[in-house]
């Protein structure tokens, strides 16, 4: 029982550590980690791979241009979806 408590008491320990940062933080949300939404991952030039594999394979309009996702971004493209 003794072995019980203790692991408990450790796991909840390392859960409260984990989530300290966000509990704490004033707004209280995760961080972004959505490549369409993160400001820092598009200053850096990293882009979805589903944008890059669509602007090198994908179907170009009349310009030559690739055509995009649709609006939902990154986010609405599923394994079995294939945009544009």
């Amino acid at each position: 029982m003794e072995i019980l408590l203790a692991a408990l008491v450790l796991v909840g320990l390392c859960v409260f550590g984990l989530c300290f940062n966000i509990i704490f933080r004033k707004d209280g949300k995760f961080p972004e980690t959505e490549i369409e939404n993160n400001v820092e991952m598009r200053k850096r030039g990293i882009k979805c791979a589903k944008e890059e594999e669509i602007k090198l394979w994908g179907k170009k309009d009349k310009d030559g241009n690739p055509v995009a996702c649709d609006e939902g971004g990154c986010g609405s493209c599923s394994s079995s979806h294939i945009c544009g």
